[in-house]
């Protein structure tokens, strides 16, 4: 076997494998062997095949395996062990690569071109400066987490008049042209209704202030105009069964509920942090800083890692890729959408692309290296952020162990916790490298920055 790579410029390479029958021989006479021993053919005794027959019937397939086995294998050895950086799957050379006749015994020649990264050096030091946003937790930040627990453990209570975004109950019966309920009309017992969402105000205003008795006469269809799946919803019927209602119906209030959150005493704090945990107000809302701050922290790191890319990409300036070979890679990995896509999407792929190579050099500077711990610390921080999301604060360890644990046993989640930790490993260390700019940030005003770009 020979191989030949050479490099047309710096970032296109052409590699040759020539795969001698010498090469392949004998592992396909040894395949062609163990063939002959299983094979099933009428008029002869397992193990009895001629031979010849066996290398008529499968001689060529197993060729062709064996040779692509070897190609493959020999091609990424070749790469890995001369450090080539290959972008990309290799692709077979348009104007170089001739038909291969297998049934012949070679040599087989294969003429490859290979998309091969930029040369350059990425490199981060104290000379760097770069901004870090460090996201306070702010009195009206915490107002709104204390809201938002107060709500979690408020509740409905009986109303004797309606105010904004009550909830109403209460029968819905149609009615005819005149006015009066309609004889084997519509009807709907015990109706629920949050006036505050009807769409048109006209409408809206026809409950305002009503009380347990009241009767009320509105119009579904205007009431929610171009949403038949909510006058559907409210009527209990099919939503092509009321394309074409127009009649008003009468509304007779039974029952006005009151959402009301919860006091934010010691019952609350209990109920949010565990027994004990807090005993005033002024505790409460200092495990509440605790226990939001990891999230400012993850937007802060993001952000962060967001200008240590654009101050990156802005010092590597400008890499000159094989974009013709590149485009034909994208191509050959995206047939179902054509050259229009290719074209489209190629400029942000090599963007994407450049940072990567960027980002690979700074992992590799800072030695990081990911272990299962680091795995199980990232799919336990998963739980956690998954367990707040419904309010569960205070999860136990051994539930998030669990939870981790079941979370890793996926391949595709493996996947994602890898590059989390690199990420997280990376920020952590580039933190400690380059200059920061420490700017003090209320997450109102970090949102609105976000937004704006």
């Amino acid at each position: 076997m020979n191989i030949s790579f050479e490099a047309a410029d710096k970032v296109n390479g052409l590699m040759t494998i020539t795969i001698e029958k010498s090469d392949y021989a004998e592992k396909v006479e040894k395949t062609l062997k163990d063939y002959r021993k299983r094979a099933q053919v009428p008029g002869f005794r397992p193990g009895q095949v001629p031979m010849g027959l066996i290398k008529r019937q499968y001689g060529t397939s197993v060729k062709v395996e064996e040779v692509n086995r070897m190609l493959g294998e020999k091609l990424y050895e070749y790469v890995r062990e001369n450090k080539i950086q290959m972008l990309g799957d290799p692709l077979p050379n348009e104007e170089q690569q001739k038909q291969l006749d297998f049934e012949g015994d070679g040599p087989f020649v294969f003429v490859f071109d290979i998309a091969v990264a930029p040369e350059f050096k990425a490199e981060l030091t104290g000379r760097d400066k770069v901004d870090f946003y460090n996201i306070e937790a702010d009195d009206k930040l915490i107002d709104q987490q204390v809201q938002m627990y107060a709500s979690r453990g408020g509740q409905y209570e009986k109303a004797e008049k309606y105010e904004s975004r009550d909830m109403l109950k209460g029968d819905l019966r149609e009615l005819d042209a005149d006015g009066n309920t309609k004889e084997g009309g519509i009807t709907v017992e015990a109706a629920a209704m949050m006036p505050e969402y009807i769409k048109v105000d006209d409408q809206k205003k026809l409950f305002d202030g009503c009380k347990p008795g009241d009767i009320i006469t509105f119009n579904p269809k205007k009431a929610y105009p171009d949403n038949d799946s909510e006058v559907a919803a409210l009527l209990k019927m099919k939503k092509e069964e009321v394309a074409d209602l127009t009649a008003d119906f009468s509304y007779q209030v039974t029952e006005i509920s009151r959402f009301v959150p919860a006091a934010v005493d010691q019952k609350l704090f209990d109920q949010v942090f565990g027994e004990g945990t807090c005993k005033d107000e002024k505790e409460f809302r200092q495990k509440i800083a605790e226990s939001i701050k990891p999230q400012l922290d993850s937007n802060a790191n993001y952000k962060f890692m967001l200008d240590v890319r654009a101050h990156m990409e802005k010092k590597v300036g400008k890499l000159a890729f094989p974009d013709a070979l590149l485009k034909r890679i994208m191509l050959n990995n995206n047939k179902d959408k054509g050259a229009d896509f290719v074209e489209k999407n190629y400029e942000q792929s090599i963007q994407e692309l450049k940072w990567h190579l960027i980002k690979e050099q700074l992992v590799a500077a800072q030695g990081i290296k990911i272990e299962d711990a680091d795995l199980k610390a990232i799919a336990k921080d998963a739980a956690r952020q998954q367990f707040a999301q419904y309010g569960m604060t205070d999860v136990p360890e051994e539930y998030l162990e669990n939870y981790a644990e079941e979370m890793l046993k996926k391949r595709e989640n493996v996947d994602s916790m890898v590059d989390r930790a690199v990420d997280a490993k990376l920020i952590e260390a580039l933190k400690k490298v380059v200059k920061l700019n420490v700017k003090n940030i209320t997450l109102d005003d970090f949102n609105k920055m976000m937004q704006g770009k």
